[in-house]
């Protein structure tokens, strides 16, 4: 698991390839053990990519670059065990690899746009995303074009769990919930296509009727 500033190893092998390109706080210097078999990625982007991720005070651990054939990949990819809130961490379930991009952007979603959301709306903070996973080798259904799950861009947001014990779900809140329950799913929706590059909620089709698809990388954005 990595926590960047919790260890002191991986801040400064990526400090020293960086050096002369980023600057950061001494706080950034610090960083996580590592398992042997990763390096660090050789793009500029893909280290600094991991250094913000690092200073958002995400629990991650970077992952080998894998390529499984038929254009399916999990490259610069990380696996999250929690993301920060304001006060607190949050849990994730039932999510696999993602990319860093990926991870960054759902960070800040899940800190200002989704447990902000549920605090002035529903009263209460967030404490965990359900998820129905992330990379998966598949086409988007009824195409022969990849989904954005094949390259570990793409995750499946079903549901949330506030700390006053609510669950709420995409599948029976997005039309059957009460208004605040609806005007919450809409606002966390929202904020989502602000920040990421394809999101499909129940609006878009019947496929999506219990997840919103959130994705980084689209050409062009598209929100429904």
């Amino acid at each position: 698991m990595f926590r960047q500033r919790a260890f002191p190893v991986l801040a400064s092998a990526l400090m020293a390839i960086l050096s002369g390109c980023v600057g950061a706080p001494e706080a950034a210097r610090r960083a996580p053990r590592m398992a042997t078999s990763w390096t660090p990625p050789a793009a500029p982007e893909g280290r600094v990519c991991l250094l913000n991720l690092g200073r958002s005070d995400a629990n991650f651990t970077p992952l080998p670059d894998q390529y499984y054939g038929a254009g399916c990949s999990a490259v610069g990819a990380v696996r999250l065990a929690a993301l920060r809130s304001d006060e607190g961490l949050l849990q994730l379930t039932n999510l696999g690899p993602v990319t860093c991009p990926l991870a960054n952007t759902l960070s800040g979603w899940a800190r200002f746009g989704v447990d902000r959301a549920a605090q002035q709306i529903l009263g209460s903070k967030l404490v965990r995303i359900e998820t129905m996973g992330s990379y998966s080798c598949r086409n988007v259904a009824g195409t022969s074009r990849l989904s954005g799950h094949a390259t570990a861009n793409a995750v499946d947001v079903s549901g949330f769990v506030l700390a006053d014990g609510r669950r709420i779900t995409v599948a029976r809140d997005w039309y059957g919930g009460g208004p605040q329950v609806r005007a919450f799913l809409d606002t966390v929706r929202g904020s989502a296509c602000k920040r990421f590059g394809t999101v499909l909620s129940p609006d878009y089709n019947t496929a999506h009727h219990d997840h919103f698809h959130l994705e980084v990388g689209a050409a062009r954005p598209f929100c429904s």
